[in-house]
Formats: C-alpha cells, sequence, structure tokens
C-alpha cells in the first residue's frame, strides 16, 4: 500500500515542496486548473468554481485511499499552492507501470518548480512504489511540456491517434516513457 492509513507522504526539495491535496487548496487549484494556459493542454472539462475543484480534490483524495491515483499539490517556495502533479493510474501486477500529470501556474513555467517536482515525483514512483516504467502523455502542440519531459529522460515513444475523448472531441497524445534503469 502506497497511501499508508489513507495519508500521502509529503515529498520536499529544494525549491518546491509536494503536499498531500486538501480542501484548503481549493482555490488556488482552481486557479491553476481553470487558468486559460493550462486548462487547453488539460484533457478534462473547465472547472466553474473553486467548489467544483473542492469536489474534484474530494474524488482525487477517495481515488487515493482505493489506491487507484496519487496527487499532489506542489507548494512553491513562498509557500503557496502554485500546480499539482501526481500518479493518474499505475499498475503493478504484471506491468510495474504508471502514468503521471501535472500542471503549474503559468506564472511559474521556465524556473524549475516543474522539474524538481516532477523528479520527486519520480523519485517515488521508482524507489517506494516500485515502477519499473513511468508514462506520460501529451498534447501534440505542448511542445513545452515534451521538452520537459525529454530532459528528464523521458523517450518519445509515438503518437496515439484520437486516444483520448474531451469535450472538443478525440484527441491525440504523445506517448514518453521513462524506465527504472534509464535514470
Amino acid at each position: 500500500m502506497y497511501v499508508s492509513g489513507g495519508v500521502i507522504p509529503d515529498l520536499p526539495g529544494k525549491k518546491v515542496k509536494l503536499r498531500p491535496l486538501e480542501a484548503g487548496h481549493a482555490a488556488a487549484l482552481y486557479s491553476v486548473w481553470s487558468h486559460p494556459q493550462v486548462n487547453r493542454w488539460l484533457a478534462a472539462p473547465l472547472l466553474s468554481s473553486p467548489e467544483e475543484a473542492e469536489q474534484l480534490i474530494a474524488v482525487l483524495l477517495q481515488m487515493s485511499r482505493e489506491e487507484e491515483s496519487l496527487r499532489w499539490s506542489i507548494i512553491g517556495p513562498e509557500g503557496g499552492v502554485i500546480g499539482s502533479c501526481g500518479y493518474n493510474s499505475w499498475q503493478l501486477q504484471g506491468a510495474y507501470r504508471g502514468e503521471i500529470g501535472c500542471e503549474l501556474l503559468p506564472d511559474y513555467w521556465g524556473l524549475g518548480y516543474m522539474r524538481e517536482a516532477l523528479e520527486l515525483l519520480l523519485d517515488y514512483g521508482f524507489a517506494v512504489m516500485g515502477l519499473n516504467r513511468i508514462e506520460a502523455f501529451c498534447h501534440p502542440d505542448n511542445l513545452r511540456a515534451q521538452r520537459l519531459f525529454q530532459s528528464l529522460g523521458f523517450q518519445r515513444e509515438g503518437l496515439l491517434r484520437e486516444y483520448r475523448h474531451t469535450d472538443a472531441g478525440f484527441q491525440d497524445v504523445v506517448l514518453y516513457a521513462l524506465l527504472r534503469g534509464s535514470r
């Protein structure tokens, strides 16, 4: 069990800290998830209020208790929530792989915060969860995310045509993967 007693661990870094989602993060995460420059890359409906963000947090926390998903808030150097990241899913038996996702407010892009957050996430996945393969799916036009994953050692494995269905219709994604032995 990776969420001992329903408790997701803090993961401290030098610039950022990953803290478990909590209802008190709803307003800040609403700002992240509904920001036009962020939401355009999410394969999720646009939230209409901080209350909806709080409801989503409750769902994500329930999923973590059921070991279906793990999500953290990214706490910036000033102590505020600047984004989120986590394991959207994982499979151990027969696969030992997980899929990650992440979002960050544009004011913090290019400062190394997401890179550090993902390094913490990758370390947790490989060392604690015992994953062998970690995947990331990117919209083909999200070149910033693709560069980030490549800089972390992920390899582009291909284009998955019409892989996701969103409000805008079917969407292609680029598949990136990092193997434990590649780190």
